[in-house]
């Protein structure tokens, strides 16, 4: 097991991750004529559409809140930003061994640091829409409270739970090349599945506690809570999510290691 160590805390290969996802990032936006600014307007033309479609179409209030548009935009976009991430980082994970063969074959690489460098690359835009989330709290009159601190915090969770799915469809996906396809599906659902457009307490008693077995649901809750109510977020429960979440990287990293061993083979 001492390999979890390394899995989960590459300590010796920070300075490469680093690395790889700073090329990452410029590798993406360096054809485009606008090139990092997509970062921004890219979940900006995002937001307006949905704040379009489910503002004024089809005319949605946000449960037991009556909100200026600015106000509702910035309810969705705290969920959108979480699942943003989220879905970057796991659409992503079928395709990090087939996308580097070269590196499969040198046994020396440590590919267990793909999915370290696909979570760096994603929290750039991350990063981003903390910095629009918090701009767009002060514009909308909600002001910031001392809770707002508390963000990284509620955001945490995030990083062993996409590291461990990484690890896991990055293996399943190097043998089955179908994973990617259906994995489209099942994020798309999940994004419907998730409190982006509704808060929990929208939905009958009796069927919340079955979304709040959906990791981000807790996510998008407590971002909301700690930027837009200024309430600090459960603690306990927080460190429940962060072990599972934990775990989660854990039983990840466990598959990867057992299946690397024949990528060469397939690739």
């Amino acid at each position: 097991m001492r390999f979890l160590l390394s899995y989960l805390w590459p300590w010796r290969h920070l300075s490469l991750v680093m690395q790889l996802a700073r090329r990452e990032v410029h590798a993406r936006y360096r054809q485009s004529w606008l090139g990092m600014v997509w970062v921004v307007l890219t979940p900006l033309l995002m937001l307006g559409v949905y704040t379009l479609v489910f503002r004024h179409v089809m005319r949605v209030r946000w449960h037991g809140v009556d909100e200026g548009n600015l106000a509702f935009a910035l309810r969705i976009y705290a969920g959108l930003a979480v699942f943003g991430f989220f879905a970057e980082c796991v659409n992503r994970a079928p395709n990090l061994v087939l996308e580097q063969p070269h590196l499969v074959k040198k046994v020396v690489f440590p590919l267990e640091i793909m999915p370290w460098v696909n979570a760096a690359s994603a929290s750039v835009g991350l990063a981003v829409s903390a910095l629009l989330l918090l701009a767009m709290a002060v514009l909308s009159g909600h002001g910031l409270s001392i809770t707002a601190l508390a963000l990284p915090l509620v955001w945490l969770p995030l990083l062993p739970l996409v590291l461990g799915l990484g690890w896991f469809l990055a293996g399943v996906g190097t043998y089955v090349r179908d994973v990617a396809q259906l994995l489209g599906m099942v994020v798309a659902a999940l994004m419907f599945l998730s409190p982006i457009f509704f808060p929990v307490e929208a939905l009958p008693e009796a069927v919340r506690p079955w979304l709040l077995l959906n990791p981000l649901a807790w996510v998008m809750t407590g971002t909301r809570e700690v930027l837009l109510n200024g309430r600090w977020p459960d603690w306990q429960a927080l460190a429940v999510l962060l072990a599972a979440c934990t775990a989660v990287a854990a039983a990840g990293a466990a598959f990867f290691h057992k299946v690397r061993t024949g990528f060469s083979d397939v690739v």
